[in-house]
């Protein structure tokens, strides 16, 4: 699949259909499936276990980092606000070890800012038929500024689109596998309702494999206003610009992830420019999927909780740290066989309990500042320049 750097309006003529109109497939055949949903690969012998059988140990310790975890954020997440305030490092530490998977939902919605939209705008989101509050309503509400919600029904533009793609998100996992289904009909009833919520956003390719993997772990409501947080930042800064047209945020993010192999990695970054390999040619999906597209899913759920609790610096730290660790490899190829590599890293290079102590280790966040600083000069000068040209025509 080919996320590319190009976000295309087009107006279709056909007659547009709601996934609701469409009759569920047959369900898929019974398959011996991971832990976590995916179909099983015979093949596929993975690092963190999921063939293996678990041991009487491994489910005691589980079993009490759960207590540990439930203790920290209380019932509900009663407890977890209060918590943060006075143990930052602890939990910045327990996230960076992994969130417990029975837990993950309700933890990524504290860390996320969005369980605090959703109690804050009760109703809004209630499946099919859409009911969406303007962005102006939401920032009045976050406010404490006492509103009546203006909710409208509204059809989106990219209704087509999202059908057309729903198969291609997470096609080997039992929730999604069935044409239609269950899972499908709530991945499309989220990616419209964003749709319609964000205009300028709608839809892009890219956002289902979000949508897809939030609703692994939530609710169709809980999914949305995770993305609503995401999307508009709630915590972190904003990543609808890896949406809008042009994609304008992937542009400035592989810029700045160029500066740093460069810096990092000066052979490596030497090797590319001899080959003329850019970041657009392998990372940016990195970015507009946060890894869930095409890395496995037991890393990506890792990086996901650091992602949702520190922001987008870790995607930067895990495409370094894994550059970093297949150095040696990479400088050797030649242009094919190093875009392939570069899209297909080794098993062990993608063990968490590996790669993401690497990742933690290497310090980007003043860089990053500073690349950003210069990224907007640049194109601030560009933009300039290319309305002075106008001029003298």
């Amino acid at each position: 699949m080919s996320f590319g750097l190009q976000k295309l309006g087009v107006e279709t003529g056909m007659e547009r259909k709601r996934i609701d109109d469409y009759e569920p497939g047959p369900a898929p055949s019974p398959k011996a499936l991971d832990r976590f949903g995916f179909i099983k690969q015979e093949f596929n012998a993975s690092p963190d276990g999921l063939s293996k059988s678990r041991t009487v140990h491994d489910h005691e310790r589980e079993e009490r980092r759960v207590r540990k975890w439930r203790k920290m954020i209380g019932i509900g997440g009663s407890d977890w606000k209060h918590y943060v305030r006075r143990k930052p490092n602890v939990v910045k530490r327990r996230i960076r070890k992994g969130i417990p998977d029975c837990l993950r939902g309700l933890v990524w919605q504290l860390i996320s800012g969005s369980r605090d939209l959703l109690l804050m705008n009760p109703g809004v989101y209630e499946g099919v038929p859409f009911k969406v509050v303007s962005l102006h309503i939401l920032i009045m509400l976050m406010k404490n500024v006492l509103v009546q919600q203006l909710v409208i029904y509204e059809t989106s533009a990219s209704e087509l689109d999202i059908i057309r793609d729903i198969s291609r998100t997470f096609p080997s996992h039992v929730f999604f596998q069935q044409r239609h289904g269950p899972g499908q009909r709530s991945l499309y009833n989220v990616l419209k309702a964003y749709s319609v919520y964000d205009r300028d956003v709608g839809y892009v390719q890219g956002m289902g494999f979000l949508a897809g993997l939030l609703l692994l772990y939530m609710s169709e409501e809980d999914a949305f206003w995770l993305m609503v947080a995401l999307l508009k930042g709630a915590v972190h800064a904003p990543m609808e610009g890896l949406y809008l047209v042009g994609l304008p945020l992937v542009q400035q993010y592989l810029f700045q992830f160029d500066n740093l192999v460069k810096e990092q990695l000066p052979k490596l970054g030497e090797h590319f420019a001899q080959e003329v390999i850019t970041p657009s040619m392998y990372a940016s999906q990195w970015f507009i999927t946060v890894f869930s597209y095409s890395f496995p899913f037991h890393l990506a759920l890792r990086i996901w909780d650091v992602f949702l609790h520190e922001g987008v610096k870790i995607v930067f730290q895990v495409g370094l740290a894994l550059l970093k660790y297949c150095h040696d490899d990479l400088i050797k190829l030649p242009f094919e066989k190093l875009i392939h590599a570069l899209r297909n890293f080794p098993e062990d290079a993608m063990n968490p309990d590996t790669l993401l102590p690497m990742a933690y280790s290497i310090k980007v966040s003043k860089r990053l500042a500073e690349l950003e600083l210069e990224y907007e000069k640049q194109n601030g000068k560009q933009a300039q320049s290319g309305e002075s040209s106008g001029k003298q025509k």
